[in-house]
């Protein structure tokens, strides 16, 4: 991504539900100290300490973590924490999940949108950013916590943005949540040109010349598959210009997902990518060149992650690939982030002059 002007002046942040770190890289590249960061899940924990080493983790589960605690270990009283930030996991709120609405109100994950709304009221941070699926907005407990940070004196402004508009070089349609106590937030502009594949996979090259542990991990396919996948038009091609006899008797029964066994185009902007971002049978996910599915490490970049971030391999493809897909990208973070900056300094009073 394009390098941000960062203020001199560092704001301090706290990252809840931080994963395995892409938000706390995010808020990192704006200018913001992260703190403090919680995470209950030990690969995301061990992934997270690997890479923000001076930032203190509380490996466990939010609901039994004592605010007053994280503040005191800030140093910090209530009232002065520049910002806090997360995204509850959104996995019960998916588009998938809400169009079976039952599911979508019993699945206990959502309740963790209450916790988020503990720690603003305990905290009362300065700045408040959350991050989401599209769908949280129709949900009761999003409009709870709405009207709580009103009732608080919060102003806030609510967008359902497509990530591909801020730097990142996949398509994300997410919910984000600004809101702040000292100014009137508002939502970071759209970049005027997108990151292609192109741009963010250059000079990553052939797992075969690499030293990148995470570029090289291997994938095993059938020799069917390798077939088919070999066949599959470069950039861009679909698993519906396959010759007949190719075509999988589940593809040829359904018109949906036409994205499986589809190829990333070059010059176009990647599909989302999720924990299924190995698996050409997910989605759009075959490298535009090469015969083969994306690596880790290029779905890492597709996320927004920099070139040097670290996974631990012996976590195995699929935890890797979770937590890679359930990210925060850091360009979209780090965007709305600046624009929080700017408004949180723009309020403060100037120094007097000095002769």
């Amino acid at each position: 991504m394009p390098a941000i002007n960062t203020p001199v002046q560092k704001l301090t942040a706290v990252d809840l539900f931080s994963g395995c770190g892409g938000l706390s890289v995010g808020l990192q590249q704006a200018g913001f100290h992260v703190a403090a960061a919680v995470e209950v899940d030990s690969k995301a924990q061990a992934t997270y300490s690997l890479n923000h080493p001076g930032v203190k983790l509380y490996a466990e589960d939010i609901r039994k973590l004592d605010v007053s605690t994280v503040l005191a270990d800030s140093g910090l009283q209530r009232g002065e924490l520049d910002l806090l930030a997360g995204c509850p996991p959104c996995q019960g709120f998916s588009r998938l999940r809400t169009k079976n609405k039952g599911a979508s109100v019993y699945d206990p994950r959502n309740d963790l949108v209450s916790d988020f709304l503990r720690f603003i009221k305990e905290m009362l941070p300065k700045s408040i950013m959350m991050e989401n699926v599209p769908a949280l907005a129709n949900d009761v407990r999003f409009q709870i916590l709405c009207d709580e940070i009103s009732n608080l004196g919060y102003k806030h402004v609510v967008q359902v943005l497509d990530a591909a508009d801020y730097c990142v070089p996949q398509r994300r349609k997410r919910l984000i949540l600004l809101a702040s106590r000292v100014h009137t937030p508002t939502i970071a502009e759209k970049r005027a040109e997108r990151v292609t594949v192109r741009q963010a996979l250059a000079g990553i090259g052939a797992r075969s010349n690499t030293k990148d542990l995470l570029h090289a991990m291997p994938e095993r396919r059938s020799p069917k598959v390798m077939e088919m996948i070999k066949l599959i038009p470069k950039n861009g091609g679909s698993r519906k210009d396959l010759p007949e006899e190719f075509k999988l008797e589940c593809h040829k029964r359904s018109n949906g997902f036409s994205d499986v066994y589809g190829r990333m185009s070059w010059d176009d902007v990647a599909p989302t990518i999720t924990s299924g971002c190995f698996n050409p049978s997910k989605g759009r996910f075959l490298h535009p060149s090469y015969n083969r599915t994306i690596t880790l490490r290029e779905a890492a970049v597709l996320q927004g992650f920099p070139r040097e971030y670290r996974f631990h391999i012996s976590h195995g493809k699929e935890a890797i690939a979770l937590m890679i897909g359930n990210a925060l990208p850091p360009p979209f973070i780090a965007a709305h982030a600046l624009s929080l900056i700017q408004g949180i300094l723009g309020s403060q009073p100037s120094p007097p002059e000095t002769s």
